[in-house]
């Protein structure tokens, strides 16, 4: 088959465009989601990269399936979630954090030609907070030490979720693996899964509540004062927020991954939950949260 010049020049300009194309970012509408999509676009932005936004664009799956189809270049995802992406739940690899990383990595990088990098050390999966007072007044910071804490008689009274008390994969598997039982008593189940209200019942005491049901980097937490327990004999498994890009948009602007990188290897769990924090009850902007975090950190002027 022949190809004219005039053929041969529209590829050429089809390829130019598709090579000075705009880095598309984007995330999941959640708080979280927000806050790590403007870390991206922000830092990508100062390092001289084009930037599009499409942020917070919806759950999972719709940005999920955006990237898969060319539609949007990078977005935050976590670790844990490629268990579910690749029919892999059933595997313990996945309550390790860097065995999860390099998992979700290899996987996707075989079949849909992404690269995950670097994740934050910030676990963002089910955990039990208590009171600052009483993880302080007792010595409180792993879910060993509550464990024996309750096994040995401490007054606690969780507040959780239908699904946080009976799923087995949640509160049974903490109970099993950390030696500690709840009675009914000692548990108040609210309706839905809302952590914002489990949060608020252990923040104000409602009906005698120090402990709440959350995600490691709730935003509620900081903002309350609990502290959460520290899954260390990892029953849960690790969703650790890490910026996913295609192979193409990595090869073709390679200093992606030396810009992201520090910076999500910066975001621990504290200071997850306080930007969350800034957000989700203070009420901040999620950009101006990005941005003040990345001037603070010397990342932008």
């Amino acid at each position: 088959m022949q190809i004219t010049i005039t053929a041969l020049a529209g590829i050429g300009l089809v390829l130019s465009s598709v090579a000075n194309a705009d880095i598309v970012v984007s995330s999941k509408i959640d708080t979280e989601g927000g806050l790590l999509g403007n870390v991206i676009a922000l830092a990508l932005e100062d390092a001289g990269l084009p930037v599009e936004r499409r942020l917070q664009l919806g759950a999972t799956q719709i940005v999920r399936e955006a990237l898969l189809a060319d539609q949007i270049d990078i977005y935050p995802e976590y670790t844990g979630n490629a268990a579910f992406f690749f029919n892999e739940a059933d595997s313990a690899v996945w309550q390790d954090a860097e065995a999860a990383h390099a998992r979700a990595a290899e996987l996707d990088k075989a079949e849909n030609q992404l690269t995950w990098l670097q994740s934050a050390p910030a676990n963002n999966t089910w955990a039990i907070a208590l009171t600052g007072e009483l993880a302080k007044d007792n010595d409180l910071v792993t879910m060993s030490d509550f464990g024996q804490w309750v096994a040995e008689g401490g007054e606690i009274k969780l507040a959780a979720s239908t699904e946080f008390v009976s799923s087995p994969a949640v509160l049974p598997a903490m109970q099993k693996t950390y030696g500690f039982v709840l009675t009914p008593d000692q548990t108040v189940v609210l309706s839905g899964g809302d952590t914002a209200a489990t949060i608020q019942a252990a923040a104000r005491g409602t009906s005698g509540v120090n402990a709440a049901m959350a995600y490691g980097t709730d935003g509620g937490v900081g903002a309350t004062g609990l502290v959460v327990m520290v899954d260390d004999k990892g029953v849960q498994p690790v969703y650790e927020p890490a910026p996913v890009v295609r192979d193409a948009v990595l090869a073709e602007y390679p200093a992606i991954a030396d810009v992201l990188n520090p910076i999500f290897g910066s975001l621990d769990m504290t200071t997850l939950q306080e930007l969350n924090g800034r957000i989700q009850v203070g009420g901040e902007p999620a950009e101006a949260v990005a941005r003040d975090y990345l001037t603070r950190t010397g990342v932008l002027d």
